[in-house]
């Protein structure tokens, strides 16, 4: 094999193959969408890079901090864990469609603001979508389960007091007065 055939084969790699790209059509905040995404492409990316949803946050990439949990078909998931690709035919639910502009806060958004339930606020997304799953269950969630729940997120800020007070205003407000901590 000579010099400029080695050469050829490592200067010209294909850049993607042709089944790397896939179409997906889904529902992100009521509105549908067919789009052409790479297979590898996180949920994550495809909010914030292709669609520019920027309230959904990442921070660790890993999901671990919870900063970056949206609904899919109303389940909280980290769309940093989460391929593009996975969620065709899926209703997906961020920050930004919780409320239009010109209308009332719902139950969750007014009882962070009434609680003060963030500081820095990067963290506070996720939280708001995890509560707003916990408010929409059937049946009012238990302690356990919403601390569990919780678990799945960090705040550098707060020390987690108004986000629990917060949960609780939010599950008063949707299920009844419930067991306090």
């Amino acid at each position: 094999m000579g010099a400029n055939s080695m050469s050829e084969r490592v200067d010209h790699p294909p850049l993607t193959e042709p089944t790397a790209w896939r179409g997906v059509e889904l529902v992100v905040n009521g509105r549908p969408l067919t789009a052409q995404v790479e297979s590898r492409l996180l949920l994550s990316d495809f909010l914030r890079g292709r669609l520019r949803l920027t309230g959904t946050h990442v921070g660790c990439e890993h999901g671990v901090c919870g900063a970056c949990t949206v609904l899919v078909d109303d389940v909280p998931v980290r769309s940093c864990l989460t391929l593009t690709v996975q969620c065709a035919g899926t209703h997906i639910r961020t920050i930004e469609g919780l409320t239009t502009a010109g209308k009332p806060l719902g139950a969750v958004q007014r009882a962070f603001h009434d609680n003060h339930g963030m500081q820095c606020g990067f963290c506070t997304p996720g939280f708001v979508m995890t509560c707003t799953a916990l408010s929409e269950a059937a049946e009012r969630p238990d302690e356990d389960h919403i601390a569990d729940e919780l678990s799945g997120h960090l705040c550098r800020c707060t020390g987690y007091r108004n986000i629990r007070a917060a949960v609780r205003q939010a599950l008063d407000e949707t299920h009844g007065k419930g067991q306090t901590e």
